[in-house]
């Protein structure tokens, strides 16, 4: 498929309101670009169903997102503040009935047919998150920052701290507030009338006025359609991709009122789903549950309708475009470097080993691009962007390289941290996005390049911390005296183990250690206790299912503390809840057996965080102390050192530590 046909395939599902097939757009197509139509309709559905562009209705017809949810209503909710204000913030509300590629402050809002005027709101930055949460915490500062340009200023004056205040536009309802009456608990029905140019029509509906059985109905189709769309999409390239699926896995019902405005549904009326750490982004999952490792969701982020020159890359673990591949060579030019196996060493790091016909390949094509961007090479625009796209290519090489050692390593992955590949994947896909955008004869605006350098100085240090903690799990693995085999290897009799994680519910705290399959749980509780530095001094009881809340509390029937972890195994059981005192939860993962030399050997192999005191009072006063524990003085920071400790640190995790005090315990006993 050429750029023109891709083009072309975007602008057909941004018009599209009725449902089509793949020859619909086909000759839509080749109205546009006739060249190369033998192999399009494989490349036009390899692309739609691997970056999920269109809904399938049944085997041949799909539809797409503005055919969805254009003229569908949904509900916005306004908080309290903005009522109290005579505002509402756009932000995520409209998510999915209005096109990603707009900005909230873009969209237009209608009542009566007439437009609402926007005015501007100021405030800290911190105020204004909750309205974009939907979008991902991580994204919630950019959308904002993106605002407006002094909005913008002010995130990159300093990336590490936010701004005091910001300025952010807002829709003036003083005037509809009014004459309406609009009290709390009211809320907007809301109509798309345009999907692609995002405007909507408002309308007011007095609290009360839809009963609660009818607002189950579509509560039930919500949990539904997410609980569809984790099973059949996994965690999606982004929370919105989440919630598109979730709205269209939902049915006619979800897309209909009455309803629930989403971001209530989510924070406050649902338990099944919950925001999960995935990487260095967020996602949208099941409530209690961690989106698994060893699923690499990040396999597809080249093109499906790949170029050769992409073929050959991604068959090496390197998911880049032809963009990105410009962008290095465009770097060689600033570098004033002709030597294409140069070029080619920094594209493929020498871990990767390329056969003779791919690297021929390969180096004729950077030796035709290179003299092509020779004979219009501008000296100003390389100026103002080389800097930036040489560390760019050199981070995301370093990534690159990373990831093939650790692919080629002799150890086991259970000792990686969490989310190993994953992060290093978001980090190689943000990288590779970055050179993209620096494949362009003019450089970007001073303000676009300043937000990328700090866009990239957060990479750079993000990587920089997981390859410290890499290196520190290989040479924990080294120094462990465990036989390591493959996930899911069968052991032999009696030297049965099983890597299980222990995750402490509503905090980053967790531990990942590999023991006997003949251990019960009475000893895992030993084991815990030992790892997260308790004394033992409440009880303590297992069970198959438990709530994921701040406040813990048990609903499943307890486990017999004498069951051993084969007898979990035999009976399916690979998660179970631990819950201690009644203020702590913990959820643990039996991952995988693993063989061992020693059928008595208990060993820690990974973990992050340190455990808060047992006797804190919960997961929500143990995340407010660690916040405070960010500012040096104050009266919150004062309590926060008095219960958890004049020297604590919320990133501690020392792994000898904790093996030699598993060690001293166990060899009493066994």
């Amino acid at each position: 498929m050429t750029v023109t046909q891709e083009d072309a395939l975007y602008d057909f599902l941004e018009n599209a309101t009725e449902p089509f097939t793949i020859d619909d757009v086909i000759s839509f197509i080749r109205m546009v670009d006739s060249q190369g139509t033998r192999r399009l309709s494989m490349e036009i559905s390899a692309l739609v169903n691997a970056r999920n562009l269109a809904f399938h209705i049944d085997k041949k017809h799909l539809i797409s997102r503005r055919g969805c949810f254009e003229p569908v209503r949904f509900v916005i909710k306004p908080s309290r503040l903005e009522i109290m204000n005579g505002i509402l913030i756009p932000g995520h509300r409209c998510v999915p009935f209005a096109n990603p590629i707009l900005l909230p402050h873009e969209y237009i809002f209608t009542w009566k047919g007439e437009p609402i005027p926007l005015t501007t709101t100021e405030a800290p930055p911190e105020e204004f998150y909750p309205y974009y949460g939907l979008f991902g915490e991580e994204y919630a500062p950019q959308y904002i920052a993106r605002d407006n340009p002094e909005n913008e200023s002010a995130f990159n004056a300093d990336p590490y701290e936010d701004p005091p205040e910001v300025s952010l536009h807002t829709l003036d309802m003083r005037n509809i507030y009014r004459e309406t009456s609009f009290v709390p608990d009211d809320v907007f029905s809301v109509q798309t009338i345009d999907w692609k140019g995002g405007t909507f029509e408002l309308e007011r509906v007095p609290k009360d006025t839809w009963n609660q059985t009818e607002l189950y109905d579509w509560f039930e189709a919500a949990e539904a359609g997410f609980r569809d769309a984790f099973k059949y999409k996994g965690p999606g390239s982004s929370t919105e991709e989440q919630i598109s699926y979730a709205y269209w896995y939902g049915g006619k019902r979800m897309r209909e009122l009455p309803a629930y405005a989403l971001d209530d549904f989510i924070y406050n009326k649902t338990e099944q789903i919950e925001t999960v750490p995935y990487g260095i982004e967020t996602r949208f999952w099941y409530a209690g549950k961690e989106i698994p490792d060893q699923v690499h969701y990040y396999a597809d982020q080249a093109p499906p309708d790949r170029t050769l020159v992409e073929e050959v890359l991604f068959r090496h673990g390197i998911p880049v475009s032809e963009y990105a591949v410009q962008s290095y060579i465009r770097d060689a030019l600033f570098r004033r470097e002709e030597d294409p196996g140069k070029i080619l060493r920094r594209i493929v790091p020498p871990v990767i080993t390329l056969n003779r016909d791919e690297e021929r390949y390969l180096s004729r094509y950077i030796e035709d691009v290179y003299a092509e961007f020779s004979e219009q090479d501008s000296r100003f625009a390389e100026k103002a962007m080389g800097d930036t796209r040489l560390r760019v290519g050199e981070l995301h090489t370093a990534v690159a390289d990373l990831m093939a050692r650790l692919k080629r390593a002799d150890i086991d992955s259970s000792w990686y941290p969490k989310h190993t590949f994953v992060i290093l994947s978001q980090i190689q896909g943000h990288a590779a996005s970055v050179l993209e955008d620096l494949d362009v004869d003019e450089a970007p605006s001073e303000s676009e390049l300043e937000a990328i350098e700090n866009s990239l100085d957060s990479m750079i240090e993000t990587y920089e911390d997981m390859k410290d903690l890499i290196d520190e799990s290989m040479d924990s693995f080294r120094r462990c005296n465990l036989s390591v085999v493959k996930p899911g290897a069968a052991a032999g009799p009696g030297l049965g183990g099983m890597v299980v994680q222990a995750t402490l519910g509503g905090t980053d705290v967790w531990r990942r250690f590999v023991v006997s399959d003949q251990y019960s749980l009475r000893e895992v509780h030993r084991i815990i206790q030992i790892l997260y530095g308790w004394t033992g001094k409440y009880q303590y009881s297992f069970s198959t299912e438990g709530k994921s809340q701040d406040t813990a509390g048990q609903s499943g029937s307890p486990l017999d503390p004498e069951l051993k972890i084969s007898d979990l195994k035999s009976q399916s059981i690979m998660e179970l809840w631990y819950e201690y005192g009644s203020k702590w939860l913990v959820k643990i993962l039996l991952l995988f057996n693993q063989e061992m030399k020693d059928d008595t050997a208990v060993a820690c192999i990974s973990g992050a965080g340190a455990s808060p005191p047992e006797s804190l009072g919960g997961p929500l006063r143990f995340r407010r102390f660690v916040s405070a524990l960010k500012h040096e003085t104050g009266p919150e920071n004062k309590l926060a050192r008095h219960e958890l400790g004049a020297d604590f640190d919320p990133n501690a995790f020392d792994l000898e530590e904790y093996n030699g005090r598993l060690a001293r315990a166990f060899s009493e006993t066994r």
